[in-house]
């Protein structure tokens, strides 16, 4: 069965998630500055990639290498032509995380950002193993309506996703990681206009 983010085009992704009633793709875009700044670290994983947001943050006299992971091809082909500018230190890998993570490269930071959501906390537990970071950063949604997309022009693009949805909690993300040797040392959150609110939580093994 194919993944239903193989079938959502990324316009409709991004159109929907920067409408002024969402503002998931600006919040987002200044959390990730804080995650890419944050640590004393090299090389960076983004699990997710879509497009490429928050990439504009990345500061190659820091960084040595970034991967930018995701299932469908077309987010990775647009993400190697928005930022052809760090080229040199860019790699787009095409990787279906639920049963693939034996592809993902090593890196010292590993941000996933709205993703566990789609791969479940077991998924990412063993995406984490493999990876070995140093460092883990992840930011989830947390939904105050029980409604997890929200309302938009779009919405209707987005109703396979409920084959393949986990609800998230910051406690069960902060366990599972736990179990696999990664301690919390931050948390933040960011208000949504409706309702909803992003959570931001960092691990250190």
């Amino acid at each position: 069965m194919a993944n239903p983010w193989e079938e959502i085009s990324l316009s409709d992704y991004e159109n929907h998630m920067k409408l002024d009633s969402v503002m998931q793709l600006q919040n987002m875009n200044q959390m990730m500055k804080g995650q890419f700044d944050a640590y004393p670290v090299s090389s960076v994983m983004v699990l997710g990639i879509a497009g490429g947001n928050g990439l504009e943050h990345i500061d190659k006299s820091k960084y040595q290498k970034v991967y930018g992971i995701d299932i469908n091809t077309e987010y990775l082909k647009a993400v190697e032509e928005r930022y052809s500018d760090i080229s040199e230190i860019l790699e787009c890998i095409q990787v279906d995380l639920i049963d693939e993570t034996n592809k993902l490269p090593n890196a010292e930071l590993l941000v996933a950002n709205l993703l566990i959501e789609y791969i479940g906390y077991d998924c990412f537990q063993k995406a984490v193993e493999h990876v070995c970071p140093k460092y883990v950063s992840c930011i989830i949604q947390i939904n105050a309506d029980g409604n997890w997309v929200s309302d938009s022009p779009y919405i209707h693009v987005f109703d396979d996703l409920d084959k393949v949805h986990h609800q998230m909690e910051e406690n069960l993300l902060i366990q599972a990681m736990k179990d696999i040797g990664y301690n919390l040392i931050a948390q933040t959150e960011s208000l949504l206009p409706n309702g909803k609110k992003l959570v931001q939580l960092d691990f250190n093994c």
